[in-house]
């Protein structure tokens, strides 16, 4: 996926960005000697990467994997100890997980997470807040904190209950097991399974590069509006009536009829 890719300056130590010309940018987790095991500076850096990275000319797609084989295998337990020594030191690090996984999915792009190998603890949270995930037939997924003692954050918590459900986000919390690929694929927890996973991904992130960003957005800011809502709606019906008019006098709706018509893929 790196492949004539140019890498992004801004990236900090144990996270590479990279952006190519057909729009596809890669969030790559690199501690393959570590089993990509997120720390605290990582988690740290994580928003204002994703902020910068948003604000790239031609990015219409984001891709979050781990490098050497497996997505990530969590928080870097040696430091998790130590944090866990101070109550004052083991909030704050929970509030910057929960910063970086917002930040995540609040992305304005679509996202979708590559999976290889482990995908565990926090590197499953943020596969959980990528809009999609894509698994290899070698991966292994689920969330751990019910093996180490640590209550789970609301935040992260509540994500995977909207994904999956009362029943299997407690099988995951409950248990702290981790389930196969074709397990999670019929759970709902990834959304493909490919022997060549990158692939896959790449070839469905151009295809989602090449539809219109502005139904894109409208779909996220509505989903998510619905999803965090406790009025039946209302707030989501507010956003795709914001973005219904704004669709009005922009050139998506003009282009993507013109090109039905003329029987030409759409240039969006």
């Amino acid at each position: 996926m790196q492949q004539e890719r140019r890498e992004l300056p801004y990236g900090v130590s144990g996270l590479r960005l990279a952006l190519g010309d057909d729009g596809v940018a890669v969030l790559t987790i690199d501690r393959p000697e570590k089993r990509n095991a997120l720390t605290g500076a990582m988690w740290a850096a994580l928003p204002e990467l994703l902020r910068r990275l948003a604000g790239e000319p031609g990015l219409r797609v984001l891709l979050v994997t781990g490098a050497g084989g497996t997505f990530s295998a969590g928080a870097d337990i040696a430091e998790l100890r130590e944090v866990y020594a101070d109550p004052a030191s083991a909030d704050a690090y929970h509030a910057v997980n929960v910063r970086a996984e917002e930040a995540l999915a609040a992305f304005p792009h679509p996202t979708v997470a590559v999976i290889r190998g482990a995908c565990v603890g926090g590197g499953c949270q943020l596969a959980v807040a990528c809009d999609l995930r894509f698994a290899a037939p070698d991966a292994r997924i689920g969330i751990t904190p019910a093996k180490l003692g640590i209550v789970y954050p609301a935040v992260p918590t509540v994500r995977l209950l909207r994904l999956l459900g009362p029943a299997r986000a407690k099988y995951l919390l409950f248990s702290g097991e981790l389930v196969t690929a074709a397990t999670a694929l019929v759970h709902g927890l990834v959304e493909e399974v490919a022997e060549d996973v990158e692939q896959r991904a790449l070839e469905f992130a151009r295809t989602l590069a090449s539809r219109s960003a502005q139904t894109q957005g409208a779909v996220k800011e509505v989903i998510a509006a619905a999803l965090g809502s406790g009025d039946g709606g209302l707030d989501a019906q507010a956003a795709v009536a914001a973005w219904e008019r704004a669709s009005r006098t922009a050139p998506d709706v003009t282009e993507g009829l013109a090109a039905f018509l003329e029987r030409r893929p759409a240039e969006f």
